[in-house]
């Protein structure tokens, strides 16, 4: 019985292996077929033989070969031909991982979730209560850092089910956050953390409108800067007496500790109250305050678990999104009963 039309494929096309878009694909990335080798741990002959019958297959096909020869020592060039099915091998290798993923995300066979440096201990305290469930039922959980910037993208993306962080946000509703079913641990502003005497910074705390006159420690991106444009505009670095770049509050402390810089860094208010209690190494001997906002709008750090909306709900009590949510929800609650117990009149991270 002849096949219609839908069913006629180039017997070439069909013979295509995703092993080989993914050999094209470092062909493409490393330059030569031993660059490629390396970079996929195999021998030189096997990616070379692949090469050579998509080479044959597609010139035979598209009328032009993938890649052309040069010489010795030099990177293949990639034809037109060549660089519009890279473009093709990518996408495809890409979307079919994707959907393997969701597949086994939807049957709770993987989870991937994040976590900014500062949330990794309650996720790391969580993920310890339900490690003995997921192995016996062969979940795969993965564990990634995350950077506050990306946080909400990568989430959405759907690079990550589950996030633990921190988000800038304004106070009451923030549209934001719409798509995002949130587990709050804490909302508050920030605190400044410094090694100026209370002679020359009086404490316990300091109104935003005199940062301009304090010699700061600012980092480039993330929550910090964020509050910045929102309190002094574009130009807050303008504004500001900024006396040094910082690539983490670690950093910064470390930078005030030392004596090298004298002068401040912002910092969340949790992070604020872990220096002002000695529960951060690198803030011994430094000073915390708190800042009033005195210019608005009102901002916020929002501290939390972050997951895409709906996702939890579409799920049954056992799905390990909900455990893991199950036992994030009660690592909040036995850290805000330690809190209520050591310092009543705060609470949260």
């Amino acid at each position: 019985m002849p096949l219609s039309d839908r069913w006629r494929f180039p017997a070439a096309l069909l013979d295509t292996t995703m092993d080989q878009l993914r050999t094209l694909l470092a062909v493409h990335e490393a330059g030569t077929a031993l660059g490629a080798a390396r970079l996929l741990g195999r021998e030189q002959s096997s990616v070379q033989k692949q090469l050579d019958t998509l080479n044959r297959n597609f010139g035979t096909l598209c009328g032009e070969p993938l890649v052309l020869k040069r010489g010795r020592s030099q990177n293949v060039l990639f034809t037109p031909t060549g660089e519009s099915l890279v473009d093709l091998a990518r996408g495809t290798l890409k979307d079919w991982q994707e959907e393997v993923h969701d597949c086994r995300r939807r049957l709770g066979s993987r989870l991937v979730v994040g976590s900014t440096r500062y949330t990794l201990g309650f996720l790391l305290n969580a993920v310890e209560l339900v490690t003995g469930d997921f192995d016996r039922r062969g979940v795969e959980l993965k564990v990634e850092h995350v950077r506050t910037r990306d946080l909400l993208e990568r989430l959405d993306s759907k690079e990550l089910d589950l996030v633990c962080g921190s988000v800038l946000t304004r106070a009451g509703h923030d549209g934001r956050l719409d798509g995002f079913e949130v587990m709050e641990w804490r909302r508050s502003g920030l605190s400044l953390v410094t090694n100026l005497g209370p002679e020359e910074l009086p404490g316990p705390s300091m109104p935003v409108g005199r940062l301009p006159e304090l010699p700061l420690a600012v980092s480039a991106d993330g929550l910090i800067p964020g509050f910045l444009r929102g309190w002094f505009g574009g130009r807050y670095r303008q504004e500001l007496h900024i006396a040094a770049e910082i690539d983490t509050v670690q950093y910064g402390l470390e930078l005030l500790a030392s004596g090298v810089l004298r002068g401040c860094v912002l910092v969340t208010q949790g992070i604020g109250d872990a220096v002002a209690d000695g529960r951060l190494q690198a803030g011994a001997g430094l000073r915390t305050l708190e800042l009033e906002d005195d210019i608005g709008p009102e901002l916020e750090v929002l501290v939390g678990v972050f997951v895409r909306a709906g996702e939890r709900a579409a799920q049954d009590e056992v799905h390990p999104l909900n455990v893991l949510w199950g036992a994030l929800a009660g690592e909040n609650a036995r850290w805000r009963r330690v809190m209520r117990k050591d310092r009543p009149e705060k609470t949260g991270l």
